[in-house]
């Protein structure tokens, strides 16, 4: 006899993503897990005096979709401060007036998303259009890449960066013929003004969080893996998010890395899995190690084609990149790396031989190399042979495709985004879209794997098509392969009965539909452990 479901979903068209990437009609939940996954008959048999029966009416369903790459703090921070994504430099500077008008004593001002490549000169932006208009307020604006800040004459002096400032190790200070700081700050430089912006207060970061979330769930998102920002997350954010889970407000679930220039706190408090109700991790640690192609710091084992004599920064020596991985394999810490140019590559996989070497357990390791932009062939066979996971953000390819060919020049362009070479050779690759870096939609990262095209449809056939997914590939990294990157495969990721009971229910048939429509698919409901935690027109509540 078998049990009473809480709710059955009944008439629609499920794709499991099981093993045989099977297709159902219905599927029956209780206690938050998937009790049956099979025809209407079959998820009847649960069917009980107290059960919430609704009909799909052949709508599409997948299983809850996993963001594998990004940065929550950051994207709710963003909705609530200037936001410059897609803007010119014209109505950035508009915003900033609006916002100076407008600011408190003490206060900073903040913003992300400005990117040059997509202004009328493709200049970088300097100091002086900021003084202008805000001269006695300290502002921090990051690029959309998140490696470079543009800032004013007030936030220089505020990290008492002037003329004789050194660049710091891993970061570049732009400066002019005179050798003044332009406020053009690269990684680990603009870190030295970020941590001089005032300490966000609470019931501000509740809010970010909140937004964030609501976000999220609109884009049919039910898991994430929150990737670290150094100067913005440690520990206590990590004491935070677990004071949001105890106050209920917090119901995706997030599996968390913590920066690995602050994990000594959580080494100390050790990895933990599963926290309230299985919702939230902490167990990897994020490290750094090198920056990235739209700011010309990805570092390079040649010069950028578009800045000869420049290969980027390279943010640790071999010897301290080692230590800080090798900290967090004794820890019981899964590691992850940022790498995203050949030369940042080469060295990560170098270092990852030695520590698997020296710290064999445990053997199912699934560290991770977050992005991998521009990689050798023989360092995608390397990667392959140590089992380390290319957690990749399609979108930045489609985005960023002209942008590289400016950077690296077209030889090189056979190392770039090498998606099909990592499947083929027996890898899987959890999807992301770096948000608040992209815009958060996970279909448009599907829709980036399976065409290699932008949103606006070109190039034509596709931008190194040989490179492309298929559906089946593309949809996996949003769901079983993110749910593998975080040892979580057993309890998500696929709808089959024990998993969680977490939903995208969404307005077209993604397998069938023609593949420049997958962009446009929208998310009609988000189910979460089997309660509607978004409807879009009110059919599911």
């Amino acid at each position: 006899m078998n049990g009473s479901a809480e709710v059955i979903f009944i008439n629609g068209l499920i794709y499991t993503v099981d093993s045989a990437f099977s297709e159902t009609s219905a599927v029956a939940a209780g206690n938050g897990k998937i009790l049956c996954a099979g025809s209407d008959d079959e998820v009847k048999k649960y069917l009980g005096s107290g059960t919430k029966v609704i009909d799909l009416k052949g709508r599409t369903v997948l299983p809850g979709i996993i963001e594998s790459h990004m940065h929550m703090q950051a994207y709710g921070l963003k909705l609530l401060n200037i936001d410059c994504f897609g803007k010119t430099r014209a109505e950035i500077l508009n915003e900033v007036k609006a916002a100076y008008k407008n600011i408190r004593q003490g206060q900073w001002i903040t913003g992300t998303g400005w990117n040059e490549t997509g202004w009328d000169d493709k200049q970088l932006p300097v100091k002086q259009e900021l003084d202008e208009i805000a001269p006695n307020v300290p502002i921090y604006i990051s690029r959309v890449c998140g490696h470079l800040a543009w800032v004013n004459s007030a936030a220089l002096a505020a990290a008492g960066i002037d003329g004789s400032t050194p660049d710091p190790a891993g970061g570049e200070i732009h400066r002019d013929a005179a050798g003044n700081a332009t406020g053009i700050l690269v990684d680990t430089a603009a870190s030295l003004v970020q941590d001089r912006i005032p300490a966000i207060e609470e019931t501000t970061l509740e809010k970010a969080y909140k937004l964030a979330q609501d976000d999220f769930l609109k884009h049919g998102i039910t898991s994430i893996h929150d990737l670290a920002l150094s100067s913005f997350y440690d520990y206590g954010t990590v004491e935070f998010i677990a004071g949001m889970y105890r106050k209920g407000a917090m119901k995706i679930s997030i599996y968390s890395y913590i920066s690995a220039d602050n994990a000594e706190a959580a080494y100390s408090a050790g990895a933990f899995t599963g926290a309230f109700g299985g919702k939230f991790s902490m167990k990897g640690v994020k490290v750094f190690t090198d920056g990235s192609l739209g700011a010309r710091s990805a570092w390079m084992l040649e010069d950028y084609s578009d800045r000869p004599g420049h290969r980027g920064n390279c943010r640790y020596s071999d010897k301290e990149l080692y230590e800080l991985m090798a900290a967090a394999r004794k820890n019981g810490f899964q590691i992850a790396t940022h790498a995203i140019g050949d030369a940042a590559n080469r060295q990560v996989l170098s270092v990852y031989e030695r520590i698997l070497r020296d710290f064999p357990e445990p053997a199912d390791h699934r560290s991770r190399t977050e992005h991998a932009q521009i990689i050798k062939r023989d360092d995608v066979t390397r990667l392959l042979s140590l089992g380390v996971i290319p957690s990749m953000q399609f979108v930045h390819c489609t985005s960023d495709k002209e942008m590289t060919e400016e950077r690296i020049g077209a030889g090189r362009l056979g190392d770039a985004f090498p998606w099909r070479s990592f499947i083929d050779g027996g890898a899987i690759i959890p999807g992301g879209a770096d948000a608040p870096v992209e815009l958060v939609n996970p279909f448009h990262g599907i829709y980036a794997a399976v065409t290699r095209k932008d949103r606006s449809g070109g190039p034509e056939g596709g931008w190194r098509p040989e490179q492309k997914l298929t559906r089946i590939e593309a949809i996996k990294a949003f769901t079983i392969w993110g749910a593998y990157a975080s040892f979580e495969e057993g309890v998500k990721g696929s709808i089959e009965a024990g998993k969680a009971a977490d939903f995208t229910i969404i307005d077209r048939d993604i397998m069938n539909c023609p593949e420049d429509e997958i962009k446009d698919i929208s998310v009609i409901a988000t189910i979460l452990g089997g309660e509607t935690a978004y409807d879009a027109d009110g059919c599911f509540s």
